[in-house]
């Protein structure tokens, strides 16, 4: 550990700030820079399209560490600060010019929001959320009531919105281009069960339509028009359809990269110093031997985890089961599992969809590969174990209720 003095640690979110203080917890008592673009210091993304969007989680609920853990733990905190080049041999600069060594360097650089190439994206009252500034403008308005909004796409974060959009009160449209919501995540079945939540609730959502332009007036969204000509009268106009990794820096520091930043099992980059986590990363994972990239939370953490240990020399392997959750209206959801595995799996239920309480279940070749637990609480950690077997499972004792999870996991992993 002694051969490690300066750490450098791009990328101020969850992945980094996870990083850095797992450092301190493995000992490391060397110099940490921690930089972000933003001038907050590490907050989780997830409420804000959730409970701090709605107004129940305030601002300190959404930190990743109080305030004074930076300061008492010896962490150089440089917020509003762009990394603009990184010199895989030990160094980084920022945009206004300052070097700083390292002997060791972290990319946790995370996703920015896909821009939509139509016009009047540029107008007032058309927004895309990614940060906490944009939640805080998006629940002025929500916050509010009564206003129309339009939803530009339906993948977890349009939906999460439109859910708290209508809950406050909120006249909400989803215009969407695939014929099912969610099918590219969940399959046709279960986006047409989250397409009925929205309904029930009466949320409008147009599948299979092309939007051409947002139209406004005096600079301001007024509407969104289809390549048919239909108009949808909006208020408000949000954007969202899929994020990009910002993996610039890595390309202009010539390392290998993809869809994402290329890193191995402890996720170490083509550049031995450097390592990248988070959003960026693209891992190879050692349970099905594919290449995966994951933009959820919890890989931020397990990533950020992974990284600290691998930059100071542990043996370690980034082989956490990839999880993430949603909350829509009285709907919660939790998942774990390969989703690239899924296409064409086979779905099996345990509880009745149409009660509102189940888990679905995808496998192929009779092993679990996925698992989501809809309003069933306490189970993930079983679904794990069972994707984490990889054995072959009874399809009576998956179905049946009575049969618990805890046992059947156990009795997969005892084989």
């Amino acid at each position: 550990m002694n051969a490690i003095s300066d750490i450098a640690i791009v990328g101020a979110a969850l992945a980094g700030a996870t990083a850095a203080k797992t450092l301190r917890d493995e000992g490391y008592d060397g110099r940490i820079h921690l930089f972000g673009a933003e001038r907050h210091a590490p907050y989780i993304r997830p409420p804000l399209s959730k409970g701090y969007l709605a107004g129940s989680d305030d601002r300190a609920s959404i930190d990743v560490l109080d305030a004074s853990w930076y300061l008492d733990n010896n962490v150089d905190l440089h917020l509003g600060t762009r990394v603009s080049d990184l010199d895989p041999s030990g160094s980084v600069t920022t945009d206004d010019g300052t070097r700083y060594r390292f002997d060791r360097a972290l990319l946790a650089t995370g996703s920015t929001p896909r821009r939509l190439p139509i016009p009047g994206a540029d107008l007032d009252g058309v927004v895309s959320l990614r940060t906490v500034d944009d939640s805080d403008r998006l629940r002025d308005t929500l916050q509010r009531g009564g206003r129309r909004i339009v939803l530009i796409g339906s993948g977890w974060i349009g939906m999460e919105v439109a859910a708290t959009a209508r809950t406050l009160g909120n006249e909400v449209t989803i215009l969407e281009r695939d014929p099912v919501p969610l099918a590219a995540a969940l399959g046709d079945e279960l986006g047409r069960f989250f397409a009925r939540l929205h309904a029930e609730h009466d949320v409008r959502i147009r599948t299979s339509v092309a939007v051409e332009s947002i139209v406004g007036e005096n600079g301001h969204a007024t509407g969104v028009r289809l390549a048919d000509g239909e108009t949808f009268p909006a208020d408000l106009v949000v954007i969202g359809v899929g994020a990009v990794p910002l993996i610039e820096l890595a390309e202009r520091a010539g390392l290998d990269t993809g869809d994402g930043v290329l890193v191995d099992a402890s996720l170490r980059t083509s550049a031995p110093a450097v390592f990248a986590a988070g959003d960026i990363a693209g891992a190879v994972h050692p349970l099905i031997d594919r290449r995966i990239r994951s933009e959820h939370w919890a890989n931020a953490i397990d990533g950020g985890t992974t990284a600290a240990r691998a930059m100071l020399g542990r043996p370690v392997t980034h082989d956490a089961i990839p999880y993430f959750y949603t909350d829509q209206f009285d709907l919660g959801m939790e998942y774990a599992g390969f989703a690239p595995l899924t296409r064409d799996a086979e779905l099996v239920y345990r509880g009745d969809p149409a009660s509102g309480e189940f888990i679905a279940f995808w496998l192929r070749e009779g092993r679990v590969v996925a698992g989501m637990n809809v309003n069933i609480w306490d189970v993930n950690d079983d679904i794990k174990a069972l994707v984490r077997s990889g054995e072959v499972v009874s399809l009576d004792a998956l179905r049946d209720p009575n049969v618990p999870l805890d046992s059947l996991a156990a009795s997969t992993s005892a084989r």
